[in-house]
């Protein structure tokens, strides 16, 4: 029945907004003398006001002529996925930075001289880079950027990786620049994280015309799903059934939960919940041995993990079981599962399914 469900699932081939306007120059004259401000203040916000009557220099304004600035829609930073990534980023660093005595607590703040980056670059890739420890200096701040990003260049542009930032956009402290680059090097060293998917924020982009302001509002993706954001853009007939097929989803699951039991019956367990009963591996090791008709030695994996790195360590010698039984490696990450991914446990699971399904 589940062959015959998962088979017939087909194959899926400006205008000037004042509001916003006024946001960017409380942002972008807080960091000048009150008489800069004063006098920007009356020519930027009069100036759009009254294109015909204003006559607007370029030295007027702190913009060059066709120079730009962008900030985040105050309203985007508000959004609780942005604010879910920012926090998951800050401690999936502060993780890794552990040992090094590295605190993060702003991205913008804490990033952009390149020190954090390059400890992290480091720790990830596990390689030195040959760079000053501490520089003070902007000159050597931005060498020490340089160095950092075209090592992490270096290992991403080969997988595919478009590059959205830069040693200028990092050390401005530009957030959407900043999110990029830890989103890439997250997913290209398997961060034992889970990015909220979909994230996108509204950028104010002010640009200076003939002497006037104006602004802008575009859209960033920061983050897709993961399987894209991994570079898995194969779709298989579990997207479309997620995507098109919902309604087939409990005869699916109900399948897979048949022909698990039935196997780990045996050990006089039983699963009910797919998503949560095998996402700390423990059922995973023990259906395989059952599959194959072997026992698992209780030193080779945790009977009753309790931290997330002991889960991901069931999940993967599961994963390595299914290969030593001939399977191919799983789509799936072993943390999508440890982090109730149900697409990714579904899976996991139909690939046992097909190979397994007339074993008594």
């Amino acid at each position: 029945m589940l062959s015959v469900i998962m088979d017939a699932i087909p194959n899926p081939y400006t205008y000037t907004n004042f509001a916003f306007f006024f946001h960017f120059l409380l942002f972008f004259f807080s960091s000048y003398p009150v008489s800069d401000l004063q006098e920007e203040g009356k020519n930027a916000i009069n100036a759009p006001m009254n294109p015909s009557t204003v006559d607007i220099h370029p030295e007027d304004t702190l913009l060059e002529e066709n120079e730009e600035r962008t900030m985040i829609d105050p309203n985007s930073k508000e959004d609780p996925k942005f604010k879910e990534l920012i926090k998951v980023l800050i401690d999936w660093i502060n993780d890794v930075l552990v040992e090094e005595r590295i605190i993060v607590k702003q991205l913008e703040e804490d990033l952009y001289d390149g020190q954090v980056l390059q400890k992290l670059l480091e720790k990830l890739a596990d390689r030195k880079l040959n760079v000053a420890e501490v520089t003070q200096s902007e000159i050597g701040q931005k060498q020490k950027l340089q160095t950092v990003l075209e090592a992490v260049h270096d290992l991403l542009r080969p997988h595919g990786w478009t590059i959205k930032w830069n040693v200028d956009s990092i050390h401005g402290k530009n957030l959407i620049s900043i999110l990029h680059l830890l989103v890439a090097l997250a997913m290209h060293f398997r961060a034992p994280i889970r990015l909220p998917e979909h994230v996108s924020v509204q950028v104010v982009v002010v640009r200076k015309r003939e002497g006037l302001l104006q602004t802008t509002h575009v859209s960033e993706e920061l983050t897709t799903t993961t399987e894209m954001m991994m570079g898995r853009f194969e779709r298989d007939a579990f997207d479309t059934l997620f995507d098109h097929a919902p309604d087939k989803l409990s005869v699916v699951k109900k399948s897979l939960i048949t022909f698990v039991n039935k196997h780990l019956n045996k050990l006089n367990l039983e699963v009910t919940e797919l998503e949560t009963q095998f996402a700390d591996g423990v059922y995973l090791v023990l259906l395989m041995g059952l599959l194959e008709d072997y026992f698992v030695p209780l030193h080779n994996f945790y009977l009753t993990p309790e931290s997330f790195d002991q889960k991901v360590h069931n999940v993967s010698f599961a994963f390595e079981l299914m290969q030593d039984g001939g399977l191919k490696k799983p789509k799936a990450r072993p943390e999508d599962v440890v982090n109730l991914d149900l697409k990714s446990t579904l899976r996991v699971l139909y690939n046992l399914f097909t190979k397994y399904k007339n074993v008594e």
